[in-house]
C-alpha cells in the first residue's frame, strides 16, 4: 500500500506539472491581452502594467518564473482585483463551493443508492419505469434547465439568490445534485442485478435469508464499487460548484470566479483556478483508489 501510495503522489506531482505547463502556453496564445478592454489604457501605460506584472518578460522567462513560485505553492496575483494574491482569492471562495458541494454529494449519493436497489429489485415493473425514466432525465437534461425549472417552479417558496441562510442551498443543491443522483440510480441499478445473479446470492436465497438482508448485507457492499469508482471525479467537480449554477444563483463561490476571470482575461487567476482544481480531481482520484481497497481486500493494488 505505501509502495502504491508513493507511486500514486509522484504520478499527481507530474500530472499537475503537464498541466500547468499547457495552461500557461495556452494563455499566453490567445490573442489580445488582460489591459486590452473596452476602454484600452494607453501604450505607456500598458507597458507599464506588462512590466509591474512581468508581463514584458520573454515567455520562456515568465514560464521559469511562474513554476518558481508554482513550486512555493503561489499561484500569482490576479491582474483584475489590484494585485490580490490568488490563493487569497480561492480561500475565500473555495469554502462556499465546498459546502455547496458536499451538500449536492450527500444528496445524490443518499438519493441515488437507494433509487438503484429500488430499481433493481423491481425490475421490469412500474417503480423500476419510473425510477428509469428520472435517471435519463438527469442525465439528459442539463443543469441550467433544471435550475430554471426550480426557479420558476419554486421560485416563489424558496429563495434563489445567494447563499445567506440554509433554505438558499435547497434550490442550487437540489440542481447539482440531479444529475449525478441519476447516474449513481443507473450504475446501482446494473451492478445491483449483476451481483443479484451471482451465485452466492442463489445460495443466501435457498437458506431462506430474508430479502432484505440478501440486499442490504450480501449484496449491496459488492454492487456499490462502481459507484465509489465515480466519487472521484464527481467530488472535484461538485465540491468546487458548478460555474453555471452558482452564475445563475448568484453564489459568490470559486466558479462564478473563475467565469468573471475569463470574461475579463485573467490569465493569472485563470490558470491558478485550473491548477487548483486538477490537483484536487488527481488527490480525489487517489484517495478513491485507496479507498476501493478497503471496501473490497480482494483488489490488488499495484
Amino acid at each position: 500500500m505505501t509502495k502504491y501510495v508513493i507511486k500514486r503522489v509522484l504520478s499527481a506531482i507530474l500530472t499537475v506539472f503537464l498541466i500547468s505547463t499547457i495552461t500557461f502556453f495556452l494563455m499566453n496564445l490567445v490573442p489580445g491581452g488582460p489591459f486590452r478592454a473596452e476602454k484600452a489604457p494607453s501604450p505607456a501605460v500598458e507597458a507599464a502594467l506588462n512590466e509591474k506584472y512581468g508581463l514584458d518578460q520573454p515567455v520562456i522567462v515568465q514560464y521559469g518564473n511562474y513554476l518558481s513560485k508554482l513550486a512555493q505553492g503561489d499561484l500569482g496575483v490576479s491582474l483584475k482585483q489590484r494585485g490580490r494574491p490568488i490563493n487569497d482569492i480561492i480561500a475565500d471562495t473555495f469554502p462556499v463551493s465546498a459546502r455547496l458541494g458536499g451538500l449536492s454529494i450527500l444528496l445524490a449519493v443518499a438519493l441515488g443508492i437507494p433509487m438503484g436497489c429500488i430499481a433493481a429489485l423491481k425490475r421490469g415493473k412500474a417503480a423500476d419505469s419510473v425510477l428509469m425514466v428520472v435517471s435519463t432525465l438527469g442525465i439528459a437534461v442539463p443543469g441550467f434547465v433544471v435550475a430554471t425549472f426550480l426557479i420558476s417552479g419554486l421560485g416563489g417558496v424558496l429563495p434563489t439568490m445567494g447563499l445567506s441562510t440554509p433554505a438558499h442551498y435547497i434550490l442550487p443543491a437540489f440542481t447539482l445534485a440531479f444529475y449525478p443522483m441519476a447516474y449513481i440510480t443507473r450504475l446501482m441499478r446494473s451492478s445491483m442485478l449483476d451481483v443479484l445473479s451471482q451465485d452466492y446470492i442463489r445460495t443466501a436465497r435457498a437458506k431462506g435469508v430474508k430479502r432484505f438482508f440478501i440486499l442490504f448485507k450480501h449484496a449491496l457492499r459488492n454492487a456499490v464499487a462502481p459507484v465509489i469508482t465515480y466519487l472521484g471525479p464527481l467530488l472535484a467537480y461538485t465540491l468546487t460548484g458548478s460555474f453555471v449554477v452558482e452564475k445563475i444563483f448568484n453564489i459568490p463561490g470559486l466558479g462564478r470566479e473563475f467565469i468573471k476571470a475569463i470574461n475579463v482575461r485573467d490569465y493569472p487567476m485563470i490558470m491558478g483556478v485550473g491548477i487548483f482544481l486538477a490537483a484536487l480531481l488527481v488527490l480525489m482520484n487517489m484517495l478513491v483508489d485507496i479507498g476501493y481497497k478497503l471496501v473490497d481486500p480482494r483488489i490488488k493494488l499495484k
